[in-house]
């Protein structure tokens, strides 16, 4: 039989109101007000809802509308992007990695789950946990982001390009591994602007990062001469690893002091596929 929506009289009002209002995320106050009853009567209005799927609960006293023209979704948990933004606690969060890639186009393949990173530690609610990934970073790595709008109302905090890229490079295990990238790279070429790169990777100070960079500026052929130039300062006597998400093992000779655990045909065979 699946899920009845039919709404009776109180429930109407609410989702009423809160749709005049353009409340499809709101909260248990914001129905408290609307209704104007005891905190125990919503709750208890609220859960039955949510047992009906008319609405979803995105965590702990955060609500949102299931719309009528979707059944009785059990997944539905409205725009990614801003459901992982109604849940963070701290308003220097950003989506990044991954999900920051898929928005600036670097993907090819589709979005499964949203990484944002925030300044301090928080769990993931259980209504979200197979979809919603918390990285925790100093403050003093949260830059780079613009305010974006992913829908007609509603923005959201996303590293801008060139920070979606340096960042991709310092945690390939968020981003799907060194050949995701560098496609990513590859079809945003035209787009970067370089020279704000050149001077997010000074800002950024990681070697590793900068090393990995200017390798596949090199394998891509992507030719940015002063880039290169500046990327090259970040070499020293240290070698690191290419892909960490592979098994290390050496398959080609580079000036970039990198194990590449990938190798150079790989990632133009993937990047020209």
């Amino acid at each position: 039989m699946g899920h009845q929506k039919t709404l009776g009289k109180v429930s109407a009002k609410l989702i009423a109101k809160l749709y005049d209002e353009n409340k499809p995320i709101f909260t248990i106050r914001d129905a408290g007000k609307i209704l104007n009853k005891e905190y125990n009567q919503v709750t208890d209005l609220l859960s039955e809802l949510a047992k009906r799927k008319v609405i979803t609960r995105l965590k702990s006293g955060k609500y949102l509308i299931i719309p009528q023209e979707l059944g009785s979704s059990e997944e539905y948990i409205g725009n990614w992007y801003v459901a992982a933004r109604e849940v963070v606690n701290s308003p220097l969060y950003y989506v990044a990695f991954y999900s920051a890639m898929n928005y600036w186009g670097l993907l090819t393949q589709p979005l499964l789950k949203v990484y944002v990173v925030m300044p301090k530690r928080q769990i993931v609610p259980r209504e979200l946990k197979d979809r919603l990934i918390f990285v925790f970073k100093k403050k003093k790595f949260i830059w780079g982001i613009q305010e974006e709008w992913v829908t007609q109302s509603e923005s959201v905090r996303i590293s801008d390009l060139e920070k979606t890229i340096l960042d991709a490079l310092a945690y390939p295990e968020y981003c799907g591994g060194i050949t995701e990238i560098a496609k990513g790279i590859w079809i945003v070429k035209d787009k970067i602007d370089y020279k704000k790169l050149k001077k997010y990777v000074i800002k950024y100070e990681k070697n590793t990062v900068a090393k990995r960079l200017g390798y596949l500026l090199d394998i891509l052929k992507i030719d940015q001469p002063e880039l290169l130039t500046s990327l090259r300062l970040f070499v020293k006597n240290r070698y690191d690893v290419f892909d960490p998400t592979l098994r290390t093992k050496r398959v080609d000779k580079n000036r970039w002091r990198l194990i590449d655990n990938v190798g150079q045909k790989q990632i133009l065979g993937i990047v020209r596929h």
